[in-house]
């Protein structure tokens, strides 16, 4: 990265992905970026704002409502050379574009043995926690963390948010970028925008800790941190990783946090059932299981549809609901 002069600002989420994008297509001609309302809107969470007014209609396309027709029209211009940046507007509007991303998408390059890159992002505003109505808050990234040749990351902050959609869009693979959008506008962080950043593919650690290890990625880092400060007053210490790549997992610091603390509690908004927990969980058992005094416990959305969103709160994983796996990890 090129190092700038200008001060650091305090952003939210939704302005560091704005700058991000921006930095992306300054950098790079072939960056153009397609979507519902994304152009003279400016998408429907402002994410895009400016930016057709700035690169012109050519490089920020207001689409048909056709999910399927944006991907397969992207993947058309990814064979051509171009880097095309595609908005699902809402995580539930992903599914008529399933096809394309897991039969074209995702299988481009192995069918062709590496001689035809697809770079490509598919950006998806995922998660709830914003009071919208039915297909508005769903969280299916284990379906796409599932099929082999995607790579599928989560920003959960501001900073992260900046680097991570400038990194997936220089990769020479198709990235599922998963974005928390209760995130959006609800905090700030100072954004260096000469730092190092760290690469994209990469786990982090963003709470020390030594007696449970909270593992989450997205909108639930939040939570976790925060049920890390109300433990810490109680005298339990958490440790908190915050996964950032979903697909391909990087598991180096999860384990160290690991064989530290000898119980793992996983969070994430998505139903339990054979979610991104479960295949944490036998990851742990089978590289970490003389470390573990407890089984692994998940915490996430019941194994239901997402409710309506008068009841969205009883449905999501909440401070309390981390904190009751941890009293339960720490009883055995």
């Amino acid at each position: 990265m090129t190092t700038d002069s200008r001060p650091n600002q305090k952003v939210t989420l939704a302005k560091a992905l704005n700058m991000g994008l921006r930095k992306a297509m300054e950098d790079d001609s072939k960056v153009l970026l397609m979507g519902e309302d994304i152009g003279t809107l400016g998408g429907v969470f402002r994410i895009t704002d400016g930016l057709q007014k700035d690169f012109g209609e050519d490089r920020v396309i207001d689409s048909p409502l056709a999910e399927s027709g944006i991907v397969g029209t992207a993947i058309g211009m990814a064979l051509r050379g171009y880097r095309p940046v595609v908005e699902i507007q809402f995580d539930g509007f992903v599914y008529p574009a399933y096809d394309q991303i897991v039969c074209q998408v995702a299988k481009m390059c192995y069918r062709s043995q590496g001689r035809t890159p697809l770079p490509m992002v598919i950006r998806i505003p995922f998660g709830g926690g914003i009071g919208a109505v039915e297909h508005h808050s769903e969280s299916p990234e284990a379906q796409f963390a599932h099929t082999p040749g995607l790579k599928v990351v989560a920003c959960s902050n501001p900073v992260d948010g900046y680097w991570m959609i400038q990194q997936a869009i220089a990769a020479p693979d198709p990235v599922i970028f998963f974005e928390p959008k209760r995130q959006y506008h609800a905090d700030k962080a100072d954004l260096d925008e000469s730092a190092t950043p760290d690469p994209l593919f990469t786990s982090r650690v963003v709470r020390q800790g030594s007696d449970v290890t909270v593992l989450s990625y997205g909108p639930t880092v939040k939570t976790a941190l925060k049920a890390a400060e109300a433990a810490s007053n109680e005298g339990r210490s958490l440790e908190v990783v915050d996964l950032r790549t979903l697909s391909p997992l990087d598991l180096g610091k999860v384990y160290d946090s690991v064989r530290k603390t000898g119980r793992v509690v996983v969070t994430h908004e998505a139903h339990v059932n054979l979610g991104l927990g479960a295949e944490l969980a036998a990851r742990i058992t089978e590289e970490c299981f003389y470390s573990l005094e407890a089984p692994v416990l998940r915490v996430g959305g019941f194994d239901t549809p997402y409710p309506p969103s008068r009841i969205e709160e009883d449905y999501l994983p909440d401070l309390d609901r981390v904190l009751d796996a941890v009293d339960r990890t720490l009883d055995f």
